[in-house]
């Protein structure tokens, strides 16, 4: 299943090469998804509705989509009632969360942050000067800076994140004792990488490879970000690496493994709920989406992610056994 490209897009040649596969890969993915389209709404169906309704704001890609169930369901549970409306880009659903027409957004720390840079600052101005970093606090802060004049509220930062990945095959890691990027670039091995052309130039992909681990990139093999093309031919050993995500639950299948950002080269996607301060900034909301921030790790995203993409469940239903797992469903 495709992935739909994630709209960090605003800061144009200088943003973030930030992807989130959730799993059978796709599109080239920019952590703000950048592709157009109209908005859908499904209902949730959860909830008394005792404490009030609450719109769920999804992106068109089946991470945001699972992340939307589950917090649909949980606040469903602690008495709201709850739907989900799914639109294609945050060019759309930013504006719509500010306006108060949706309450709630699941969103990715780094990417909202230089979203926002670029939509208070000037998209010249935020890729000169990010906000982001490696640092999942510091991250938060600036965003919180940028969000609250807005009336949106930021919620818990939480352990989950969904960045770029660089993966090859585990034989590959064994034969050349690979476990870092700065082991890849000790070793000095040529590698070509399965990727989207646009990983030539971005920072955060084979630039930032080369400056910040001296990895000898030579070539980007332009079959897309984490599709199952990219994984295949680093299985086949066409090429050495693919650009994945830390999301990507089919990684195992290809037989590939990645590589630690020991450096920490990328920018701190951790995931993070904002909210519509006014309709949805009570401690009441916070503390029932911080519960499931604070349960929800990288790995169970992947796994989450496997489950719609690879064996066709459908979110709700992968949602709910998530939280039933976890405890985080009283009724």
């Amino acid at each position: 299943m495709s992935k739909i490209s994630r709209i960090a897009g605003a800061v144009l040649g200088a943003s973030v090469l930030t992807v989130s596969l959730a799993a059978c890969g796709g599109d080239s993915l920019e952590k703000g998804k950048s592709d157009s389209g109209s908005s859908s709404d499904t209902d949730a169906g959860s909830g008394s509705g005792k404490k009030g309704s609450l719109v769920i704001g999804a992106a068109a890609f089946t991470e945001s989509k699972v992340l939307a169930q589950l917090y649909a369901q949980i606040l469903g549970d602690a008495g709201y009632s709850t739907s989900v409306t799914t639109v294609n880009n945050r060019e759309l659903y930013e504006p719509s969360l500010e306006k108060g027409e949706i309450d709630v957004v699941p969103e990715y720390a780094a990417t909202i942050t230089e979203f926002l840079n670029a939509k208070v600052n000037g998209a010249k101005e935020a890729a000169a000067k990010p906000l982001a970093s490696s640092d999942p606090a510091a991250t938060v802060a600036e965003l919180k800076k940028l969000a609250e004049p807005r009336g949106l509220k930021v919620l818990d930062v939480g352990q989950a994140v969904d960045q770029n990945a660089f993966a090859v095959t585990k034989e590959f890691a064994e034969k050349n004792n690979l476990k870092t990027l700065s082991d890849l670039g000790k070793s000095k091995i040529k590698v070509k990488i399965a990727a989207g052309d646009e990983c030539e130039v971005r920072p955060f992909c084979a630039p930032g490879l080369k400056k910040t681990y001296g990895i000898d990139v030579a070539g980007i093999d332009p079959k897309g970000v984490g599709t199952p093309q990219s994984k295949q031919a680093v299985k086949d050993g066409v090429d050495q690496v693919v650009l994945s995500s830390t999301t990507d639950g089919t990684l195992d299948s290809f037989g590939l493994v990645v590589l630690e950002d020991d450096k920490k080269l990328q920018n701190a996607d951790n995931l993070l709920p904002v909210v519509n301060a006014k309709d949805a900034g009570t401690p009441e909301v916070a503390a029932v989406l911080n519960k499931l921030t604070a349960t929800l790790t990288t790995g169970d995203l992947a796994a989450l992610n496997l489950k719609v993409d690879a064996e066709r469940a459908k979110p709700e239903d992968v949602a709910k056994e998530y939280l039933e797992s976890k405890g985080l469903l009283t009724k």
